[in-house]
């Protein structure tokens, strides 16, 4: 996959985009990033990508015609044309997924200043918030996308990295663990230790749940629970071990450490 990134500071990418996953991925020849430095399209013959607005205001707002020429110099039919702006759609997993899926030529471009020329809008197929507040640029949200898409395509990491995640079925991720299994009074719980892995991943279900309800309720209130999920809650509200969890820990009690 190819993101092509129109952007009046492409030096804001190196650091992220030459370090950890997105550097292998690059290396890997499985997704190339451009940079496109919007000021190398402009027509002015001071150099300048942005102007007071029509009308007066505060600020400047970034010129039509360098962003326009440097789209249609880096873009063709196949180019799915993202503009990053607090009146898109909020970029959510979902999104991600449908881009990882359906493109393979992504063009995104970053907005500065106070803003765009309106005449910009029309020549872009979606528009794309990633949260309500403002940032001084969209560099770090291009990048955002970027990242979040990069890790859904194939060889960037590993499927089941992928697979039990936040706000995969809408649900928060259950609670990790690493050594030691004590720290400052904290244990890691039994159950992980049982090797009942059956019984694990009703834990974890179970604790998805829990975090969900406590920290997203928005995404708690749209689940559609099963059975299983609602008995699950249920053990929750008694606060008591249910009888599947002690027997798991109890045939595992040799592994359990103490």
């Amino acid at each position: 996959m190819i993101f092509k990134i129109l952007t009046l500071f492409p030096e804001m990418f190196e650091g992220v985009l030459n370090s950890s996953i997105l550097k292998r991925a690059i290396g890997k020849n499985l997704i190339e990033v451009k940079l496109i430095n919007i000021r190398d399209y402009t027509k002015d013959k001071y150099n300048r990508t942005d102007t007071p607005p029509i009308g007066g205001g505060a600020g400047l707002i970034m010129k039509c015609q360098p962003i326009i020429d440097a789209l249609k110099a880096n873009s063709t039919s196949s180019t799915h044309k993202i503009l990053l702006s607090p009146r898109g759609t909020t970029y959510k997993q979902e999104k991600a997924k449908e881009l990882a899926k359906n493109y393979n030529d992504i063009l995104i471009l970053c907005g500065h200043y106070e803003g765009i020329d309106e005449r910009v809008y029309p020549y872009f197929n979606e528009i794309i918030s990633i949260g309500d507040y403002i940032l001084t640029g969209g560099e770090i949200g291009a990048l955002a996308i970027i990242d979040s898409v990069s890790r859904l395509l194939d060889g960037v990491i590993t499927k089941e990295s992928t697979e039990e995640e936040s706000f995969e079925n809408n649900l928060l991720e259950y609670p990790q663990y690493t050594e030691p299994f004590e720290y400052e009074g904290q244990k890691v719980p039994d159950i992980l230790y049982s090797g009942n892995h059956k019984a694990i991943n009703l834990w974890r279900k179970k604790q998805s749940l829990d975090l969900t309800r406590k920290y997203r309720k928005d995404l708690f209130d749209s689940l559609n629970l099963s059975k299983q999920d609602k008995k699950l809650l249920n053990e929750l509200e008694s606060n008591e071990t249910p009888s599947w969890e002690k027997e798991a820990i109890e045939k595992g009690h040799k592994f359990i450490k103490k």
